[in-house]
């Protein structure tokens, strides 16, 4: 009997977990958007705006009311208009006085006004508790399911239980919040959708100043160099040739980059004897921004893959070969096979294609949906143990590759060295620090830091 009570139960309804109301002022994109995400959640929702006649745009099962009737309706508020709109909120502010008002606005461009937009709106209405929220969530990504890119919600107000409730409305929603405090906060907030790929400025310009250099060096040693001593013009070479020199080279620099700042967080941490100092800031951001610098780095690997698959299918290529057949023709003499230029070759494909391999691999664990499914040890295990393998094999790849050009007088125009020659100074230099780190006298030490152990716990700061 007891038993078949409790199965009843269970499958019965609990109607004390029924959604509250929640009104949304304000019938655009978002709002529309938003509301139909909260009718699928299970929230019944009610739109306040200047016109109560039903439009094929609003969700079917939403009630349109006015302002004041639909404010009467839900304990908390979505603010879904523009800032300079909010002054006709102000007659509101007796039956807006003690509800939860959720600002959701967006500036055109960062500190627009002195304030943010929700501390202007607590101004206006003092009474109603303000929380800033959902304004780093696109319309778009509502309707389109809430990607991973997209779920991040960041939360700010004063009132502890009116950020509580807006929270426990975004977690509803499939979301998750970010509590970043009181409302002082919501200025940052609302700069963060302004920004345009803040992590991604540093590398970006960093590759673009590099690749340029790089460009411009192949060009004076490849081509004006080739035409004004050797009388050859080969222009031509600025659409493939020199790309394709160019995009090994940033690969390699980049993948160094990436492990770089991790050396030197290691020589600092053993010099101060302690891991509870901050780093420079140059060396925290540089840090923060590893993922995009890799990122990059395979993207400028895969350019070189796709550039030496259509190296044969080139006029100046097969020039070069029925030149070479005909030449072996006239002269009635076959070169033979050279068996340390066929190993030569054959070893630096191998290196690069497994360089290449690990490259990708490196890339697709560092997607957030990958990287969630893999906990920490596996996450650093692909990451530093098999990036620095990765770097290794890419370096060996241009090694065996230009180490021909490094003794031949000839490769030196105008006295520079070639360019395969400058992209080894980074990885080579990387390589060479860590496996100094990974010295037993050197790496337990470095460990114990790691784990808390201070050389003069009385001189940490």
């Amino acid at each position: 009997m007891n038993k078949n009570s409790s199965n009843i139960m269970a499958l019965a309804p609990n109607t004390s977990n029924k959604r509250e109301t929640v009104c949304i002022f304000g019938t655009g994109d978002f709002g529309r958007a938003l509301g139909h995400k909260m009718i699928q959640s299970g929230y019944p929702v009610v739109y306040g705006s200047r016109s109560t006649q039903i439009s094929n745009l609003i969700p079917k099962d939403a009630e349109v009311l006015s302002h004041a009737e639909a404010a009467q309706k839900a304990a908390i508020i979505i603010i879904a208009i523009q800032r300079q709109h909010y002054n006709f909120l102000i007659p509101l502010a007796e039956i807006l006085h003690g509800k939860v008002l959720v600002d959701i606005s967006n500036n055109l461009k960062l500190n627009q006004y002195p304030e943010s937009n929700a501390e202007y709106l607590a101004q206006l209405l003092p009474g109603s508790r303000v929380v800033k929220a959902f304004n780093t969530v696109s319309a778009w990504a509502l309707q389109s399911g809430t990607l991973d890119a997209s779920r991040q919600v960041f939360v700010c107000g004063d009132d502890v239980e009116a950020k509580q409730m807006v929270m426990n409305i975004v977690r509803a929603l499939g979301l998750t919040p970010l509590d970043k405090g009181s409302l002082l906060a919501a200025q940052e907030i609302e700069n963060y959708p302004l920004q345009l790929f803040p992590m991604w400025k540093f590398p970006i310009f960093l590759s673009l100043g590099l690749t340029a250099f790089f460009f411009f060096y192949c060009l004076a040693l490849d081509v004006i160099y080739t035409y004004i001593y050797e009388k050859k013009n080969f222009s031509f070479f600025i659409a493939i040739t020199i790309p394709n020199r160019v995009c090994p080279v940033m690969a390699l620099i980049l993948l160094a980059l990436v492990y770089l700042p991790g050396i030197f967080a290691a020589i600092i941490q053993l010099y101060r004897g302690t891991k509870y100092r901050r780093f420079p800031d140059w060396l925290d951001k540089w840090m923060l921004c590893r993922k995009q610098l890799g990122l990059i780095a395979l993207a400028f690997a895969s350019l070189h893959v796709v550039f030496t698959l259509v190296t044969p299918m080139r006029a100046f290529v097969n020039w070069r070969t029925s030149k070479g057949i005909i030449s072996q023709a006239l002269n009635n003499k076959t070169e033979p096979l050279n068996n340390t230029n066929a190993w030569i070759s054959d070893s630096y494909l191998a290196l690069g294609i497994l360089g290449f391999f690990l490259f990708v691999l490196l890339g697709i664990t560092s997607l957030p949906s990958v990287s969630n499914n893999v906990n920490w040890r596996e996450f650093r295990f692909v990451q530093s143990k098999l990036g620095y393998l990765a770097l290794i094999l890419c370096t060996a790849h241009t090694l065996v590759y230009g180490g021909k050009w490094f003794l031949s007088p000839s490769a030196y125009k105008w006295y520079l060295p070639n360019i395969y020659m400058l992209s080894l100074v980074v990885p080579c230099a990387v390589l060479v620090v860590k496996f100094v780190l990974i010295f037993p006298c050197v790496d337990k030490p470095l460990t114990q830091i790691r784990q808390g152990w201070e050389r003069n716990p009385k001189h940490s700061e």
